[in-house]
């Protein structure tokens, strides 16, 4: 069947995960808001594929919190490095009973093979989770303007590697947040998970930092 992480595991404040190189302690951090005025979600790295194509699951318009969690690397019990291990756009607060894929455009889950998963490409190090609204404007951008605001200098390091969010139509107050990706550039899937009743509670992306 396609692959589907562990995010029940994942996403837990605290939870600990090992490997041969040590440990990985996962923290949840607030990531801001992130405005939704058509309610379509869009995963894609924005500063390489805004035009990327929206999930086919929508949800109502609305401003939505985001939220990243990080993997503290470990050593010996002491950090040495914080990767961004998943990026959650909460829906709902009602409990997550099940995760499905989501899937854009024509994509079709029954023609994934065993561990096959749809993800979008990463080739600048970042990803968002974000409304098509706010990704047009970024894409009429030139290359200095993009550069300016969601490449500075000095990228925030801790406690959310790479975070940055900026409003991008000052009309309907759509942005961007972005978060760095994991190890970097990769491809990398989004899941979305249900209540009980079949309501949207979040989408997740999994950065696939952690092992299984």
């Amino acid at each position: 069947m396609p692959y589907t992480p562990d995010l029940d595991r994942l996403l837990t404040p605290g939870a600990r995960f090992t490997d041969q190189h040590g440990a990985y302690l996962i923290e949840a951090h607030p990531a801001g808001d992130v405005v939704l005025p058509t309610g379509q979600v869009v995963g894609c790295d924005p500063l390489v594929c805004p035009e990327a194509e929206p999930f086919t699951v929508t949800v109502p318009p609305g401003r939505y919190a985001a939220r990243a969690w990080v993997a503290v690397v470990l050593r010996e019990d002491a950090e040495v490095d914080r990767r961004m291990a998943a990026f959650q756009l909460v829906i709902s607060d009602e409990p997550t009973t099940h995760w499905e894929p989501a899937v854009a455009g024509d994509q079709d889950v029954a023609t994934l093979g065993a561990d096959d998963y749809f993800g979008y490409g990463v080739d600048a190090g970042v990803g968002t989770l974000a409304d098509p609204t706010a990704l047009a404007v970024l894409e009429s951008w030139d290359s200095d303007r993009v550069e300016e605001v969601f490449i500075p200098t000095e990228l925030p390091s801790s406690p959310v590697p790479g975070l940055i969010s900026a409003v991008l139509d000052q009309a309907s107050g759509a942005n961007v947040v972005t978060v760095s990706t994991g190890w970097g550039d990769g491809c990398y899937g989004t899941w979305i998970g249900r209540a009980a009743d079949g309501r949207v509670t979040s989408f997740v992306t999994d950065f696939m930092v952690v092992p299984e």
